[in-house]
């Protein structure tokens, strides 16, 4: 059996250059399919409308719209920082204090003074107080003479209480600045005894003297003093 065979020998340029065209396109067809694999169309940035961080997206509202006041850091599932309102702002907090505010209780000390701590035979105690603000910021108390209350005891029995026969008491509101302690005016203890039915008497009874020793405590607003002041009686 016979075949045709292509006579051996040089062929025209145009055979060589068919040739090398139809390798280069075959090159480029393999390219393009390899690169159709590799990427293809939608699989790089996810899903359709969600682009990339970065690209110039808008940004969900839900990450830049403020927290309401008051509201939670934890919407967010943040931790709040150290030195935040979850800490240091309790001290200014109790913190949410604002200049003016009535005076948190806790932020008020009430302190009994005597203008001395030995009386002699006939001198009579000049009595008073201070009150100070301990906390961050101004604030405001009735410190008058209707809030204000003076006990004086020996021992376990109480000898004068302010109270007991007070007249024309007034309401008086005072600004407390920080770290500030204001002075009541002094008045004089007579050194009786005081009761509710002997106001009106020239004679009270004189409380023991002759060394006799006493404690003087005071309450402003229902603030009692935490310390007493102790004086002598000659």
């Amino acid at each position: 059996m016979s075949t045709i065979r292509h006579p051996v020998g040089p062929q025209p340029k145009r055979v060589y250059w068919r040739r090398r065209l139809v390798v280069l396109f075959v090159l480029v067809a393999i390219v393009a399919i390899v690169v159709l694999i590799v990427v293809r169309p939608g699989a790089g940035a996810g899903a359709e409308g969600n682009p990339p961080v970065g690209s110039g997206a808008t940004p969900n509202p839900a990450a830049t719209t403020p927290a309401p006041d008051g509201g939670a850091a934890g919407d967010s599932g943040a931790t709040p920082a150290a030195g935040s309102l979850e800490g240091a702002d309790q001290a200014a907090a109790g913190s949410n204090a604002v200049a003016g505010d009535p005076c948190l209780p806790e932020n008020i000390t009430v302190v009994p003074v005597t203008d001395a701590t030995n009386y002699a035979a006939g001198a009579n105690p000049q009595i008073s107080f201070t009150i100070t603000n301990t906390g961050p910021v101004s604030c405001t108390i009735n410190a008058g003479t209707t809030q204000q209350v003076y006990t004086i005891t020996s021992g376990t029995e109480t000898y004068w209480t302010s109270t007991d026969c007070q007249t024309d008491p007034v309401d008086a509101e005072a600004l407390l600045d920080p770290g500030v302690a204001v002075s009541s005016t002094p008045f004089t203890w007579d050194r009786t005894r005081s009761t509710p039915d002997t106001c009106s008497s020239a004679d009270r009874p004189a409380v023991p003297a002759g060394g006799a020793s006493y404690h003087l405590t005071v309450s402003v607003a229902g603030i009692p003093s935490t310390t007493t002041q102790q004086f002598l009686l000659n």
